[in-house]
């Protein structure tokens, strides 16, 4: 014990003398000495010792060479590596980015605790957990998520890319990231589209131009058009997911409804009459695919469908099972040609005549996009 307080208190008084240069380069070759060095107990515990009075040198170029020489080794003392940690960033960058000893627990302290720069430091490290990004997608902002989202190392769950979507799904680079994900969520990639739609209806040079109540008619016909696309490529356990963020978002109107039953998205449209009605998905199933039209009817009403309306949804169901045995391959322009041939001389007002012009709106858009296809092939 004598000896360790004579090499400690020996030190210390070197260091009160030294320039900052000495002080550095003693730092950094009395942290790889601690590391690979042989030494005895009262050694390395004088070693230690010396190194924490060495957290508060004035200058940070003697921190630093400390953090450089140490940071990287799990033998490293764990409670130099939490202080450096918490350093400014030039010194903290060392052990934040390289340290195995820093647990989850510890870097979403950090994060929490700490400034940008901490963030981005956490965001940059070789791995970074579920729990981590989880932590750093709550508070980080745009250029910490955007270092993140780089990060081929970090492993971010669909809860903690959702999380980012809504807070930052504004920021075109944050959104380009995310749409370029496999496993982004549907709902977070729902909120994306509703994002851009924003934006589009934010910019005064179109609402000049096209006029403000137009420009939110038009917005909210695409952004129904882009979910019912991404409604048709999810996965089946996505489709829940998805269904309960529409539903909340007071999405699932009868317009954005008639949109995906016309579209034939049977799955989807399956999974939100389900959650609608909270009857069994297996139920749901067999009265869209063979239930009498009462039954059918009924299962509408019972998702809150008004009466007038159910009715162009029952009709819609039974184009729908017609179409897709005949010619599966273009069940929109079938549903909806004949959908409307059916209720031609219906009185269409209020909210059956706005669903009637929506399944005109997408009877018109299926037609143009057939003469497409068709040019292309007589081109060809």
């Amino acid at each position: 014990m004598l000896g360790r307080r004579v090499i400690v208190e020996a030190f210390l008084r070197w260091i009160e003398t030294a320039k900052t240069g000495d002080r550095a380069r003693a730092a950094n070759a009395l942290g790889r000495a601690y590391l690979q060095s042989e030494m005895s107990a009262d050694e390395r515990a004088a070693a230690e010792m010396a190194m924490t009075f060495l957290l508060d040198d004035p200058s940070p170029r003697v921190r630093l060479a400390l953090a450089e020489a140490i940071a990287w080794s799990p033998d490293a003392p764990r409670s130099l590596i939490l202080s450096l940690a918490e350093d400014q960033p030039e010194v903290a960058c060392h052990a934040v980015t390289c340290s195995p000893l820093l647990s989850d627990a510890d870097l979403v302290d950090l994060a929490a605790r700490g400034n940008g720069a901490t963030r981005m430091l956490i965001a940059a490290r070789a791995h970074v957990t579920r729990p981590v990004s989880a932590a750093l997608a709550e508070v980080g902002d745009e250029e910490e998520l955007l270092c993140l989202l780089e990060n081929d190392g970090a492993v971010i769950s669909s809860l903690s890319l959702k999380r980012i979507a809504e807070r930052l799904g504004d920021c075109c680079d944050i959104r380009n990231l995310l749409l370029d994900r496999s496993d982004l969520p549907a709902d977070a990639r729902q909120l994306l589209t509703q994002h851009v739609s924003n934006a589009l209806i934010g910019l005064p040079l179109v609402q000049a131009a096209i006029g403000l109540q137009r420009l939110q008619r038009i917005s909210r016909e695409a952004t129904e058009a882009a979910i019912v696309s991404i409604a048709g490529d999810i996965a089946p356990r996505e489709i829940p997911d998805l269904v309960q963020h529409l539903r909340l978002n007071g999405r699932l109107t009868p317009s954005f409804l008639m949109h995906a039953l016309c579209a034939g998205k049977v799955d989807f449209f399956a999974g939100a009459i389900v959650d609608l009605t909270a009857c069994s998905e297996r139920r749901v199933r067999s009265i869209l695919a063979t239930g009498r039209m009462h039954a059918v009817r009924a299962l509408y009403e019972s998702a809150g469908l008004p009466r007038n309306i159910s009715v162009i949804f029952v009709e819609a169901t039974m184009l729908w099972r017609d179409a897709a045995r005949k010619a599966p391959g273009s069940v929109l322009g079938n549903v909806c040609g004949r959908l409307l041939e059916k209720f031609r001389n219906h009185d269409a007002h209020g909210a059956i005549g706005e669903l009637l012009d929506l399944v005109e709106k997408l009877h018109v858009n299926e037609q143009r996009q057939s003469a497409r296809v068709y040019a292309a092939l007589a081109a060809a």
